[in-house]
Order: structure tokens, then sequence, then C-alpha cells
């Protein structure tokens, strides 16, 4: 067992090798901000894009792994913080997070209703008021943060839906850099 881990882990490093080099690349640069716009913001549409489809494969090759109920629900939950990350949900925004999650390869281990469900409850508790819905949603996210690939996964699911559209709001960044405090994970793992 604490050698599938360790090979888990050595899988991992790689993984961000490659993303943080494919991120370099499309950002032509080594360090530095690697964008402008308002707040100093690093997002680029193409750097950004190509980090989520990196993203998106690296998780395709887990989808074996990526099977337990702590996962899925802490998966649902990390979504709904993305989808409300500025503090609201609109319908229409509702509904192409629960698109993404629906036709979301590894996501596609578990029964939509189940993901719907869930995604769903945790907008809602989002939605009633935000700081106090954040604090429960993080909880769900937490559950996972004792298994290593599950709680990387969680946070890439979370980079895949908040970049669907090549770009992460500086909201999303912010969200995703908390869940990866909440578990332990360095946002900077993540190019985040």
């Amino acid at each position: 067992m604490a050698e599938a881990e360790v090979a888990r882990v050595a899988m991992w490093d790689r993984i961000k090798d490659q993303a943080t080099r494919g991120l370099q690349q499309a950002q032509g640069v080594r360090g530095g901000s690697g964008g402008h716009g308002p707040s100093g913001a690093r997002s680029g549409g193409g750097s950004r894009a190509e980090l989520v489809s990196a993203l998106k494969s690296q998780l395709t090759t887990l989808k074996t792994e990526l099977k337990s109920g702590a996962f899925r629900d802490a998966s649902m939950a990390m979504c709904a913080l993305v989808a409300a990350a500025d503090g609201r949900v609109d319908p229409a925004e509702r509904q192409h997070v629960e698109s993404l999650i629906l036709t979301n390869d590894v996501l596609q281990n578990f029964p939509a209703d189940q993901l719907r469900q869930r995604f769903n409850k945790h907008v809602d508790q989002l939605s009633a008021g935000f700081v106090m819905g954040k604090a429960a949603v993080l909880q769900e996210v937490v559950k996972v943060a004792k298994k290593p690939t599950e709680a990387r996964a969680v946070i890439q699911t979370g980079i895949v839906v908040a970049g669907a559209d090549g770009f992460i709001e500086p909201a999303e960044e912010q969200i995703i850099r908390e869940a990866c405090a909440a578990l332990g994970l360095s946002a900077a793992e993540f190019g985040i």
C-alpha cells in the first residue's frame, strides 16, 4: 500500500512539472507575472486554457482511482465554490456548471442524479449566506485531505470547471487557493 502511495505522489510530481512547464511555455517567460489586467491578474487566456487542458487530461488518467464517495462529494463542493466564487450564482451559471459536471469524464464514474443533487445542495448553502455557506462547503472539501490523490484531483476539478471558458476569474482563483489551504496543498503546485 505504501508503495502505491509513493508511486502516486511521484506521478503527481511529474504531472505538476508538466503543467508548470506548459504554463511557462505558454506565457513565454520564466517567472514574472505572465499577464496583465486589473489587479495584476496572471490569467492569460491561452496559458490558462492550456493548463486546464493538461489538468483535464491528467485527471482522466486517474479515472479508475477516483471512485470514492468522499471524492464525489468534495468535487461537487469544489464545483459549487467555483460557481459561487463571486458571492452569487445566477441560474444560467448554475446550469452551465452543472452541464460541465455531467459531461466531465472523471465525474461520469458517478450517477448524474447524485452529482446534481450534491452540487445543488452546496450552491443552495452558498446562496443562502455566502460566508457561512462557504465554511460549511469547505468542510466537505476537507474530507479528502488525508487522501493526497483525491485532494489534488478535487483541486484540479475545480480548476477545470473554473477555466472551462479559457479564463479563470480572480474570485475563482481565490476560492481555489482557499480550498488548497484547507487541504494543506500549495496553490502554486497547480499554477494558481
